[in-house]
């Protein structure tokens, strides 16, 4: 997973700032720090992810292609046979 970079000093800078006493601002700068690192999916995690589902994808869709092709040409010769049969007894040859 990429790095982001996160500014603890200006966050607890700012949260000190607006009121928030420093020892508070320090554990919740050290925590949203944590939460990016370790939980928030960056671009570049997200364009993997969406390359291996497409890669994923695509390979289902090659087997499916594969097993219809297989269906087809079943039914084409049973098909075939048929027609055949029902020539063979109707025609009496």
């Amino acid at each position: 997973m990429a790095t982001l970079v996160f500014d603890t000093h200006a966050f607890v800078k700012k949260l000190t700032t607006a009121g928030m006493p420093e020892a508070q601002a320090e554990i919740l700068a050290q925590e949203q720090a944590n939460l990016i690192e370790n939980r928030l999916a960056t671009k570049v995690d997200i364009t993997t992810l969406e390359k291996n589902i497409e890669m994923k994808f695509e390979a289902k869709i090659e087997s499916v292609k594969s097993d219809i092709i297989k269906w087809v040409a079943g039914l084409l010769i049973a098909q075939a046979a048929l027609v055949a049969a029902l020539l063979k007894l109707f025609t009496g040859a």
